[in-house]
């Protein structure tokens, strides 16, 4: 058995033991609290330097080797969602609307196994090794957050690494993938603003629900005839709201969506046209437009080197034939706003069970995970960070 893959083994009971506490108590980006003094206070014991209160919730620890050498981050991140959960497991959330549906509390634990390991090698070790516990990856941009409060500083790191536990693929897979694997992330609002009035007196008025359908349909020709095939891209309407009553034709509509690219050339067109159509649909039925574009996350471009050394560390911990490329998701991701600077790789540890019926998607009400793929995970981020750092 590989080095690292016997070292995380070792310490699968403790895994699973903290993921489940974690897993009973989930909390929201930004109130990640509880799980966040868990964390420093493992930290603090293993005799790692902290900060806490970093992008408010989030936790620094710096754990120096014996030699100099390079830096290296590892990213883990913390918060639940806003779901209420229908497992019916025995460590179910015991928090009514909350629960954790994405695996970040695989995450946290497999952060917290990580800085154990390390810990018993400090005096192998030739350079420094950075982790980071992150809030608000739920849309709520807290690797943002944390580079504002100086999570890339003291010491700035030469490789990023992260890992998702993902139910897309079987327990016992790995994707690592070079170049892009999570899209950016626009988020878009308009506002169809007509003249009201009776519902049967249409004539009387310009209708901002007739206007909204026609532009619905018209935003689907972004993808099919504005971008390149040979990119991808998708715009979304996410949701319409419009009127209160069966008889009123109301006065506007807002509509609210997503555009998510990974090149930067499909992000610009569909950007443009998205405006283009809506302002145009609107002003074809006498309407007025007001589009909103919000930039949310860039995409997460995987560095080829970095991506190499990861894939070897996978290789080695689980062999070539369980380690596939080629693994893309147009969900976004803000682990990005850390590779913007700092070289890394994001991959792709398989979490699903289909014979245990751990297959639900993420961020569904049944949402869980093989518990295997923890230690997978660790042992993977442990080879690779090992090839840098011992």
């Amino acid at each position: 058995m590989n080095e690292f893959y016997a070292a995380a083994e070792a310490q699968r009971e403790r895994l699973i033991a903290w993921r489940r506490d974690f897993h009973r108590h989930p909390e929201l980006a930004y109130q990640e609290e509880r799980t966040a003094g868990i964390v420093a206070a493992h930290l603090e014991r293993l005799g790692y330097r902290i900060r806490r209160g970093v992008g408010k919730t989030g936790v620094v620890g710096v754990l120096e080797g014996s030699r100099s050498g390079p830096v290296v981050m590892v990213r883990f991140d913390m918060d639940a969602l806003p779901i209420q959960e229908e497992t019916g497991a025995e460590y179910a959330s015991t928090v009514p609307g909350r629960m954790h549906a994405c695996g970040h509390d695989g995450h946290v634990a497999m952060g917290m196994g990580m800085a154990e390991l390390f810990a018993r090698w400090r005096d192998r070790m030739s350079g420094t090794l950075k982790l980071i516990f992150q809030p608000a990856e739920e849309g709520g941009n807290g690797a943002e957050a944390m580079i504002r409060d100086g999570a890339l500083d003291d010491p700035r790191p030469d490789i990023f690494l992260a890992a998702h536990l993902w139910n897309d693929r079987p327990v016992g897979s790995v994707d690592v993938t070079p170049g892009p694997v999570m899209a950016a992330a626009e988020k878009w609002t308009c506002v169809i603003r007509g003249l009201g009035g009776h519902g049967a007196l249409p004539h009387q008025t310009v209708d901002p629900i007739v206007t909204a359908a026609h532009a619905v349909v018209a935003l689907q020709t972004i993808v099919s005839r504005n971008v390149s095939p040979l990119e991808t891209a998708v715009v979304t309407v996410g949701a319409i709201h419009g009127g209160d009553a069966f008889n009123v034709i109301p006065a506007q509509v807002e509509l609210l969506g997503t555009i998510r690219t990974y090149e930067p050339s499909a992000r610009d067109t569909a950007i443009r046209r998205l405006r283009d159509i809506l302002q145009g649909v609107a002003a074809t039925f006498g309407a007025q437009a007001e589009v909103d574009i919000a930039p949310l996350t860039p995409a997460v471009i995987n560095d080829y080197q970095v991506t190499s050394a990861v894939r070897r560390a996978a290789e080695a911990v689980l062999g070539p034939e369980r380690v596939t490329s080629g693994e893309r998701t147009m969900g976004s991701e803000d682990a990005a706003f850390f590779m913007r600077q700092v070289p890394g790789c994001y991959f792709f540890v398989g979490a699903a069970n289909p014979a245990r019926g751990l297959v639900a998607p993420h961020h569904n009400p049944r949402f869980d995970f093989d518990e295997e793929a923890m230690v997978i995970g660790l042992a993977i981020l442990a080879q690779a960070a090992a090839f840098y750092l011992l």
